[in-house]
């Protein structure tokens, strides 16, 4: 049976991935080595997948504040008081409807604005995490894997 097995060797200094052939591969494997440059290029794209994860974390959050803004500026449309009660912290206070209503607004503004730079962000490590793809498949090829399972 054939089998390839992955050796981590430490040469002088620098790592190096070398592919070695099992029962029946006639032995030439490839060697790769890991450069500093290398190995900083691989750590920088584990710092940017884990941003990544955190903004589409807190691109959810927005989008789920957004939402609940909206429903309760809907809710506000409907209701016939003059006064509601609007929560500030662990207290509810007595506000006018239009008070109420201006609150919503600036805070459905604030909550898009920062979605919109949450995105933009989002954008920016997508495109540094590509062209760090390209950089490290170029060199590692099939050796490296640095796709979600």
């Amino acid at each position: 049976t054939f089998k390839k097995v992955l050796i981590l060797k430490n040469v002088l200094g620098t790592l190096a991935w070398k592919e070695s052939e099992g029962v029946g591969g006639g032995g030439g494997g490839s060697c790769t080595e890991v450069t500093w440059e290398d190995q900083q290029n691989i750590n920088k794209f584990g710092r940017l997948n884990n941003r990544l994860h955190e903004l589409h974390h807190h691109i959810k959050v927005a989008i789920d504040t957004n939402d609940n803004l909206e429903d309760a500026s809907n809710e506000l449309i409907l209701t016939d008081e003059e006064v509601v009660r609007l929560q500030i912290g662990e207290i509810f206070a007595h506000v006018s409807k239009d008070e109420v209503d201006i609150k919503i607004e600036q805070m459905k503004e604030v909550t898009s604005q920062k979605l919109e730079k949450l995105e933009e962000e989002k954008e920016s490590v997508v495109a540094q995490m590509a062209e760090l793809k390209k950089i490290l498949y170029g060199k590692f090829k099939d050796s490296i894997n640095l796709e979600e399972d």
